[in-house]
């Protein structure tokens, strides 16, 4: 499974995104779109969104930290 996060150092929602993630011991890509225009253009190609977090699982799209989906699409409880 790949997991890539498109996030900003200082986003709240980012930041909780991932101690999340941690904490379910997942293992995800960090992208931090603050410092690479390219990489921000490649979020926003994929989520049609300007704002982070978004989450790439597996070609599917994770706007924002929805706690929900992304239980559904890592199988999480």
């Amino acid at each position: 499974m790949s997991i890539t996060i498109y996030s900003t150092p200082t986003c709240p929602f980012c930041i909780q995104l991932k101690k999340y993630l941690d904490e379910h011991e997942v293992t995800y890509t960090n992208i931090d779109v603050s410092s690479s225009q390219e990489k921000a253009q490649e979020m926003i190609q994929k989520s049609r969104q300007m704002g982070v977090p978004v989450t790439d699982i597996d070609g599917q799209i994770v706007i924002g930290f929805d706690k929900e989906k992304l239980n559904e699409l890592l199988q999480l409880k």
